[in-house]
């Protein structure tokens, strides 16, 4: 299983310092994280832009707005024949006419007001009548304000040179972003924004060390200068992935109390010739600038490859960049007060010269945590979920050997989701088993229906390696065994370390490859045929023989002699030379002695299996009744196996039901992860 990543976006910022008080202005760096005004408290000229934007179209609004009600009329609409009339009645007390539009507004003799459109000209009839019934009458001619008479004839010509203006500025800030390729992106945290610190960080004590000495230098470099003592320029974070090596260069953000630039490896890289350099010399020109400061690069991996690795092996882009990289770290110029922080989980591809004392003057492993630093690491992540009371976290602690940071976080995620789904209101220890299931075995496929000869073939080959495991006296022991499908696997056998383990011996490793070997020999035995369902245990056992005798030194044959494993090819180099650097014969010999361990192991397996034939029924029968077994049910079925005569072996109906009297700190929860400081111990099939 491979480990999933911690390591986040860039470092957040550094806590705040103390309150100033009232008045006191805001410095402003050269990163410009200070404030967000410019010197003087004025806006910026983008934002000043911006606002004369708006305020340009809410006047025209306005003015559009204007114009619209400008010739709105008051009162009660009339048509012409019913203003007639009321005239007639003499209701209507005064008459404003508009010789333009013919438009009629007047006054009733109550007040009110009313409007109407007549007739162009008024018809001489009608203003009889308005002169006898004594009706005021007052003619006007409204003339065309300067706006009216103006704005139709320039809008135009306006909207065309505003259009070319924003084509200008637009094409003006497209030549400013080519000029500017060349600047860095790293994003500069100050000492005013708030952030991670070391207390936020669980376990690596060591690590924390070692990089508080950094940390100590840039906040009391008189301290250190006493003694003439120099801190190292570059401190490169080493280990797996995920294990939090980015969540640590947060910290140091925090602790720092200086500028921080945080910057991804694949920044500097760029289609144009040059770019990366640029960058290079410009990230640092802005470090010197604020005198001691901390430069972070993510996955430096990405520029820091060693030279001349590449297909063609000559002089490329990225070469260009290192070089630069080069000079500034430890170059003609001096660059005191910088401390170089950089993270990778790939040191073997980085080249020699940026490694040298006087660059990366020290390597910080950081490695996959051990119990004490799981179960703070647990503690963390379940500090703001509530966790049931028959969780003990020290338990899934024990249970989880191998995993990393970001896969416990990611285990404790997927417990809490699992307890959202089903409703409940707090987690739960099903709920961490769930998890623990979905994290190393992958999803349950409840559409996939097995015909009863393949449950019963995928029962007997789980009970083939459940047997070998509880058996064998040096392999870890059986936590569970299914055979509902899950993930990619028909069927699934977890072993559990009882403890952290960092070295094998040979005797364990013959075991594991017999353990793996259980399902194949288990459907020999018992059907006389052999199923796809053990490629993955051949690849597995396999693979870790030819370790044993290339690279391990366990063949009396081969001797005290190892080659490098044979991975897939990264580098130019390893391309362009033959890995192999042995003979055909040694080659031959290798097989040969690959071949002796697997017959060996196979005879092995097939020789307990043989001797276990009852309990191999029973846990088979066993798992086609309940589909799944916990490590003690499996272990009291092989022993009362064992203690039965042969023609009697008891039907596992009748055997009554295993109760699990362990308690919460007995047993373990979770079983380990396939990673490098625990062997893998799930058979898959």
């Amino acid at each position: 299983m491979v480990p999933m990543s911690s390591e986040g976006p860039p470092p957040p910022p550094p806590p705040p310092p103390p309150r100033r008080p009232e008045g006191a202005g805001r410095p402003s760096g050269p990163s410009g994280s200070g404030g967000s005004g410019t010197p003087g408290g004025g806006l910026r000229p983008a934002a000043a832009s911006r606002w004369v934007l708006w305020a340009a179209l809410a006047a025209c609004a306005f003015v559009v707005i204007l114009l619209l009600n400008q010739g709105t009329e008051k009162g009660k609409e009339l048509s012409y024949s019913e203003f007639l009339n009321q005239v007639s009645k003499e209701k209507v007390a005064e008459v404003t006419y508009d010789n333009v539009n013919a438009k009629i507004t007047g006054k009733f003799t109550s007040g009110s007001e009313f409007h109407t459109t007549g007739l162009q000209p008024f018809p001489e009839p009608d203003l009889e009548l308005l002169r006898e019934h004594e009706v005021v009458l007052k003619p006007k001619t409204p003339q065309a304000g300067l706006l009216e008479q103006w704005l139709p004839v320039l809008l135009f010509p306006l909207l065309i040179i505003g259009f070319f203006v924003f084509m200008q500025r637009r094409a003006q800030g497209q030549m400013g972003n080519i000029m500017s390729i060349g600047r860095s992106r790293a994003k500069t945290y100050s000492t005013e924004r708030p952030g991670t610190t070391f207390a936020d960080v669980a376990g690596y004590e060591g690590v924390k060390t070692e990089i508080r000495e950094v940390v100590d230098f840039l906040k009391y470099p008189e301290k250190f200068s006493q003694i003439g003592a120099r801190i190292p320029k570059g401190v490169l974070l080493v280990g797996p992935p995920g294990t939090g090596k980015t969540l640590i260069a947060r910290a140091v953000a925090g602790e720092a109390g200086v500028p921080f630039l945080s910057v991804s490896g694949s920044d500097f890289m760029e289609m144009f010739v040059g770019v990366g350099a640029s960058r290079v010399r410009d990230l640092f020109q802005t470090a010197r600038k604020m005198g001691r400061a901390i430069i972070f690069i993510d996955e430096i991996d990405s520029i820091g490859r060693k030279r001349g690795a590449g297909l063609g092996g000559g002089h490329d882009e990225r070469e260009q960049t290192l070089n630069q990289m080069l000079n500034e770290m430890d170059g003609f110029e001096a660059t005191e007060g910088i401390v170089m922080i950089a993270a990778t989980n790939r040191p073997d591809v980085l080249d020699p010269a940026l490694l040298r004392p006087g660059r990366f003057d020290r390597q910080v492993v950081v490695p996959l945590p051990e119990h004490e630093e799981r179960l703070a690491i647990l503690r963390v992540h379940a500090k703001s979920k509530r966790i049931s009371p028959d969780v003990d976290l020290a338990v899934v602690a024990r249970g989880t050997p191998g995993m990393s940071g970001a896969e416990l976080a990611n285990l404790v995620n997927e417990a809490a989701l699992h307890a959202v789904r089903r409703g409940g209101e707090m987690i739960t220890r099903d709920d961490f088993e769930y998890a623990r299931d979905r994290v190393l075995m992958g999803q349950r496929r409840e559409s996939m229906a097995l015909s009863e000869k393949e449950k019963e073939l995928t029962a007997y080959h789980e009970a083939g390696h459940a047997v070998c495991a509880t058996v064998l006296e040096t392999a870890d022991p059986v936590h569970k065994v299914t055979i509902l499908p899950m993930g990619m696997a028909l069927g699934v056998t977890q072993q559990l370390p009882q403890e952290d383990k960092h070295s094998y011996n040979q005797n364990y490793l013959e075991e594991s490859i017999v353990v793996a070997m259980g399902g194949r020999i288990a459907e020999r035995l018992v059907f006389g045929v052999v199923s796809t369902g053990a490629n993955n245990d051949l690849v597995v056992s396999t693979e870790r023989a030819r370790k044993m005798v290339r690279e391990w030194g366990m063949s009396e044959r081969i001797g005290p002699m190892a080659w490098g494993s044979q991975g897939q090819v990264f580098l130019g180099e390893d391309l362009m030379h033959n890995a192999r650097d042995y003979s055909d014969d040694t080659a031959r010999v290798i097989d040969q002695e690959t071949e002796k361990i697997l017959r060996a192991c196979e005879q092995k397996c097939y020789e307990v299996l043989t001797e276990h034939r009852n309990g191999l029924d029973l846990v088979a029968r066993s798992l086609l009744e309940h589909e799944t077994l916990h490590g003690a049910e499996v272990r009291r079925l092989v022993d009362l196996g064992a203690n039965a005569p042969e023609a009697t072996v008891p039907d596992p109906t009748d055997i009554p039901a295993y109760e699990d009297t362990t308690s919460a700190g007995d047993a373990p929860l979770d079983d380990t992860a396939d990673t490098a400081d625990s062997s893998p111990a799930t058979s898959e099939d």
